[in-house]
C-alpha cells in the first residue's frame, strides 16, 4: 500500500472531480489517499514546500518548478472565457499611480498575468496578496481600489455592485491565441510511473462518476464553496471542467509552453520552463 498526500482546493471544480474519490465511491486499490483542502495559494506553498506528492496548483508555480514536478494528464483547469477579472468599484478610473490593488497570490497564475500585461504601471502602486474569497468584501468595503478575483467571483461580482475593468484571460486568448492555463495536478518527480498510472486512473473514474452522479457530486461541492448559489456553482463546473479536465491533450500543453515562454520575456521567470506532462503507461 502506498500511502499519498493529496492537495486539492475548495473551489467547486475541485471538489466535482474529487467527489468520487472523497465519497469512497471510487476506490484506489495499492493507493492510500490522504486528502487536504486548501486555497489555492496555500496549495502552491505547500508543494514548493514538499508538502504533498500530488496538488492540485498554479501553472505559474509550476512552471518556476518544471524541475522538481510533473503535471497530471487529468485535472487540469485550463480553457476559454475562464480568466481572471481586474475589478472595482463602480466610478474608477482604471489602473492609477499610488492605487491599493489586492490579488488572490503572489504563484498564481492570475498574478503572474496581471505581471505580464501591467507590469509598469504595478510599479506604482502597492500590490498586496491575500485570500481570493477576502477581495470582493474589501473593495465593497472601500479597503482598496482594485482587485484581482478568480473562482467563484467572476459569476457574482456584478450583483455586488462591482465591474470590471479587464479580463486578462481575454486578454490572453487575444494576444496569444491560446487557451489559458490556470492550474493543474502536479507530482513530485520521485512518485513512480506504477504509482501515476493508478492514481491518473482513479481521477478519471472520480471525474466520469461526478458526472454520472451529479447531486451526489453537488453536496460535496456545498460542503466547501464560498458562493452557495446552486446556479454558481455549476457555472463554475460548466466553465472549469471541460474537455482538457480529462486530458490535457497538446493543445492544452502548447497553452502551458507559451505561458512559461512568455513569462522567461518578460523576466518573471528564470531558468528552463519546461513542464512535463506525466503519460500514462
Amino acid at each position: 500500500m502506498t500511502a499519498l498526500r493529496i492537495g486539492l482546493s475548495t473551489c467547486p471544480n475541485d471538489t466535482f472531480l474529487f467527489h468520487g474519490l472523497l465519497s469512497g465511491a471510487v476506490t484506489t486499490p495499492g493507493l492510500e489517499l490522504e486528502f487536504e483542502l486548501l486555497d489555492i495559494e496555500e496549495l502552491n506553498r505547500g508543494l514548493l514546500a514538499g508538502r504533498f506528492d500530488v496538488a492540485k496548483g498554479s501553472y505559474s508555480l509550476a512552471l518556476g518548478q518544471a524541475h522538481k514536478l510533473r503535471v497530471l494528464p487529468v485535472g487540469s483547469a485550463l480553457g476559454s472565457g475562464n480568466g481572471p477579472l481586474l475589478l472595482a468599484r463602480k466610478g474608477s478610473t482604471g489602473l492609477g499611480p499610488n492605487q491599493h490593488l489586492l490579488a488572490p497570490g503572489e504563484h498564481t497564475t492570475a498574478t503572474l498575468l496581471l505581471r505580464l500585461f501591467h507590469g509598469k504601471a504595478l510599479e506604482h502602486m502597492r500590490m498586496e496578496q491575500v485570500l481570493f474569497s477576502a477581495i470582493a468584501p474589501a473593495l465593497i468595503a472601500e479597503k482598496c481600489d482594485l482587485g484581482l478575483c478568480i473562482h467563484e467571483g467572476r459569476f457574482t461580482f456584478t450583483e455586488q455592485g462591482l465591474i470590471c475593468l479587464e479580463d486578462l484571460g481575454q486578454r490572453w486568448e487575444s494576444e496569444t491565441g491560446e487557451l489559458l492555463p490556470l492550474g493543474g495536478l502536479f507530482a513530485q518527480r520521485n512518485l513512480g510511473d506504477p504509482v501515476l498510472q493508478a492514481l491518473t486512473q482513479a481521477l478519471v473514474a472520480s471525474l466520469d462518476y461526478g458526472r454520472a452522479h451529479p447531486q451526489e457530486a453537488l453536496g460535496t461541492m456545498q460542503r466547501h464553496a464560498q458562493e452557495l448559489s446552486d446556479d454558481v456553482l455549476w457555472q463554475h463546473v460548466d466553465l472549469y471542467v471541460n474537455q482538457w479536465t480529462r486530458n490535457l491533450g497538446q493543445e492544452g500543453l502548447a497553452a502551458v509552453k507559451t505561458l512559461g515562454t512568455r513569462a522567461r520575456l518578460a523576466g518573471l521567470m528564470a531558468g528552463d520552463s519546461t513542464l512535463e506532462v506525466w503519460r500514462p503507461l
